[in-house]
């Protein structure tokens, strides 16, 4: 058994390798390798065979050409299975902090699966590296267990993400939304999981619980975000299991009492993650399909990582009281040539978050909640975040597969990009609403919010009791182009699990270069303004596309519509023809009508 990624023995790696030659016919066990791996060279393969529960890039070659072991296993789960003796371990290298004066050694930065190992083994033999930071927690072992001593002062290995790009950065802007105040957090490895952090800093009293803690979150503890103060376990705790990173990292937890290291049985058992509130998770995927199977593994035959924790904070977070799981991932590979979101899962690829487990998956176009959903609302929302490049494909595999309508609307050329830059919130006494331009994936909402509506507030809308909205006569409506029809939605509730309460659209008439306009809002969120600022929103965006003016026919006797218009801040000019207001007002005379 050998020690976890920046806490690997390196000077005992390093005689292994030189001894190599002589050994013949072992199996080295560990977690993640972040040094050079013993089958970095294939010459090795021979006396060593490894074995590695999650797979990083310097074993990726070995495990593929089958010169080394993979073990899928959740993070867990691995511990009992040491401890059970079903994974026999002769020997244990473990690099250790320097022992106090009563003979206890801090793991440092790897506890994860490394307390287990040297615990299980008949040997144990430790690097006692005075550069290894002292962490606190579940984290330590004594002199009398240990067997033999080797001292050492050299740097531990250290790892930088990459900066985040274009890409991360916005996947990482959608995924802050869902992120409320007092929330505990656990993010992955990697670019993307960086780029969220940087999202976060107008979030307050944020916890942690994760698996890694990396360089991302000193920021946030330093600027105060990270309080842990309402973390409803371990209060006033950061709580991981290895830290991997850069020198700053491992000087900000040597010796703080902030931080607790445990082992991954603990920090990754389901039941555990549950116990904190409003827990958030989340997860990086290669690939998922229209129903929501999750591949983070492997491209398809291709081993590339392994199962991790991912699926043990998915359901952790799912069992929280107000939590939410969530998989990022960018919308395509290969310099935008392959989509992610595909029609099914490449041959060989594995399933590790299943469609059951999936809740929010993010991208760089949008936020799709598929818990609870059908495989056509899940379909929907899915081609909703995918690239616009590979939108119509995927809306025709779903027809053929019988997962959406056939009737369904393909996005028009300028509905394929939507206008995000419309989108706000705004408060309305007790109430914040998020405004924003409506999405083919709105149908549902849409029609619970028509039928939320009362007869009157009907029949003033349509000038008659509409008594059903079905999918034929509600799917032109949330299918538009945002060039020549516009509509902006008012939602309450948190992403994924909004209701709507207003909405206001308009439709451009090229025979006089006016649009005509018509809102509405439920009726228990009448009388607090939402009306008149969809109004002025949508002056706004008209007003933005060269439209002229806007034109619109409302009843006599609905006083609140023509209220809205006479605060519009435009001139009206009307015509009263049957009981019918016909209603004109021009961008072009601004002042206070």
């Amino acid at each position: 058994f050998i020690g976890s990624a920046a806490a690997e023995p390196q000077t005992l790696i390093k005689v292994l390798m030189e001894k190599g030659k002589q050994i013949a016919d072992h199996e080295t066990i560990h977690l993640i390798e972040l040094g050079v791996s013993l089958y970095a060279e294939s010459v090795l393969s021979k006396p060593f065979r490894q074995n590695a529960f999650f797979i990083g890039p310097n074993v990726r070659g070995a495990i593929n050409e089958g010169r080394a072991e993979y073990t899928p296993i959740f993070l867990s789960e691995l511990p009992a299975l040491i401890k059970s003796g079903k994974l026999k371990i002769d020997v244990a290298f473990i690099q250790v902090a320097p022992p106090d004066r009563y003979g206890f050694c801090s793991l440092g930065v790897s506890v994860d699966v490394v307390k287990a190992g040297a615990e299980s083994a008949r040997i144990v033999i430790a690097e006692v590296n005075k550069q290894m930071p002292r962490t606190l927690g579940d984290c330590f072992i004594h002199l009398d267990d240990i067997d033999y001593i080797i001292e050492s002062d050299v740097p531990l290995l250290t790892w930088e993400p990459p900066e985040p790009d274009e890409v991360a950065d916005k996947i990482g802007q959608y995924v802050s939304r869902l992120v409320s105040d007092g929330a505990t957090i656990q993010a992955g490895i990697g670019m993307i999981p960086n780029a969220i952090m940087n999202h976060l800093k107008d979030k307050n009293d944020l916890g942690i619980h994760t698996e890694m803690f990396s360089d991302g979150l000193i920021d946030l503890v330093e600027s105060g975000n990270i309080t842990n103060r309402r973390k409803t376990l371990h209060n006033g705790k950061i709580i991981a299991t290895f830290c991997m990173g850069t020198k700053r990292l491992y000087d900000f937890v040597d010796d703080n009492p902030l931080i607790e290291f445990h082992p991954c049985d603990y920090t990754n058992d389901p039941f555990v993650i549950s116990q904190n509130d409003r827990m958030i998770s989340i997860n990086a995927a290669i690939q998922i399909d229209l129903t929501g199977q999750v591949c983070a593994d492997s491209i398809g035959e291709y081993f590339y990582s392994g199962i991790g924790g991912q699926v043990d904070f998915v359901r952790g977070a799912a069992r929280s009281k107000g939590g939410k799981p969530v998989i990022v991932l960018p919308s395509t590979a290969k310099d935008g040539t392959v989509s992610r979101i595909v029609p099914h899962l490449d041959r060989g690829a594995g399933v590790v978050t299943s469609r059951g487990d999936v809740h929010y998956i993010v991208t760089e176009y949008g936020i799709a909640n598929l818990h609870g959903k059908n495989l056509r609302e899940r379909a929907l929302a899915l081609i909703s975040i995918a690239h616009p490049d590979f939108r119509d494909d995927l809306l025709n595999f779903a027809k053929e597969r019988h997962l959406v309508h056939m009737d369904q609307m393909p996005l028009t050329i300028a509905g394929k990009f939507y206008p995000e830059k419309y989108e706000h919130t705004v408060s309305f006494g007790d109430i914040d609403v998020f405004f924003r331009p409506v999405k083919p994936t709105d149908e549902e909402l849409e029609r619970e919010f028509f039928y939320s509506l009362s007869d009157e507030s009907v029949y003033y809308r349509f000038f008659n009791i509409v008594k059903a909205m079905p999918h034929e006569k509600i799917q032109p409506l949330v299918n538009i182009d945002y060039r020549e029809e516009m509509a902006i939605v008012g939602l309450i509730g948190e992403p994924g699990d909004e209701e709507m309460i207003a909405i206001g659209r308009f439709k451009y008439d090229p025979s006089d270069n006016f649009a005509e306009v018509a809102f509405l809002v439920r009726d228990d969120y009448q009388n607090r303004g939402i009306g008149t600022h969809l109004m002025k929103k949508l002056i706004e965006i008209a007003m933005e596309m060269g439209i002229e003016g806007f034109k619109a026919e409302v009843l006599a006797d609905n006083k609140k519509m023509l209220h809205v218009f006479h605060k519009c801040g435009y001139p009206i000019h009307s015509k009263l023809e049957e009981g019918i207001y016909v209603l004109k007002i021009f961008f072009s005379e601004k002042g206070e009508s």
